[in-house]
């Protein structure tokens, strides 16, 4: 399998299931302007999926259309993050869950945007100005969120313990990455988490908060290897497309 093509599944697989995930509190928000923002997010990473799988489709050369990659696939085809699987949980928990993959996604489009492969700069030019509004939003949430009540440190606190292990996936390999890498294709994943996790650190440190002392963190990202709640989510994003064959997205 083509390398570069794994590695721009993984990105739009990211996107597409946090997407689905995000989009699920359409009209449940917790108030007007916060429900409509979080359903812009949720767009934006439909949006982000739709051109990595245009592009992924040109590399394939089999055929097959975005649909096909994003729809038709198996549970184990999909190299999303598992973050990206897990339940919104309270509001804390959504806010926190966005903040951790925006500032992702903040770091590691500002170095694809330097990448040698002109269309996959070009899509992460696009992508980034998106991606530092999803930022500024979710630090600023997670920033009152620290200094509110007593109720929202702990249910902030809670979120944090239940997240963070699973965030270290989101910069897990697909194989071949690290010969991309070499070819200035996309960045190196280790210092990019490593930027990450300092940008982080620092974040905290402004709100008040800690980072959790534990150095545990869950494996199987990138792997077709999936938490209990992905096949729940592939039931519902796959149903129209199995249900009526050849709707276009």
């Amino acid at each position: 399998m083509n390398p570069l093509y794994n590695y721009i599944l993984k990105l739009a697989d990211d996107t597409l299931i946090f997407g689905q995930r995000l989009g699920e509190l359409c009209g449940q928000g917790p108030y007007l302007e916060e429900d409509i923002a979080l359903t812009n997010i949720a767009l934006d990473y439909l949006g982000q999926s739709s051109n990595l799988f245009k592009y992924a489709v040109q590399i394939q050369g089999e055929n097959k259309t975005e649909d096909d990659l994003a729809f038709l696939r198996l549970e184990k085809d999909y190299m999303n993050c598992q973050l990206s699987e897990l339940p919104n949980g309270d509001y804390a928990q959504t806010i926190l869950k966005v903040y951790f993959f925006s500032l992702y996604q903040k770091l590691l489009y500002s170095e694809l945007m330097k990448s040698s492969d002109e269309q996959l700069a070009a899509i992460a030019e696009k992508s980034l100005k998106e991606v530092k509004y999803h930022y500024t939003h979710t630090s600023t949430w997670v920033k009152m969120f620290a200094g509110g009540t007593e109720e929202s440190k702990n249910r902030l606190n809670a979120a944090v313990e239940t997240l963070w292990e699973y965030t270290k996936g989101m910069f897990a390999e697909t194989e071949g990455e690290s010969d991309l890498a070499k070819l200035d294709i996309l960045p190196d994943s280790e210092m990019l988490y490593a930027d990450w996790k300092a940008k982080v650190s620092e974040d905290f440190q402004k709100f008040g908060l800690e980072i959790p002392e534990s150095d545990f963190m869950q494996k199987g990202s990138r792997t077709g290897y999936h938490t209990e709640y992905f096949g729940f989510i592939l039931c519902e994003l796959q149903y129209m497309q199995r249900t009526y064959p050849n709707c276009t997205w």
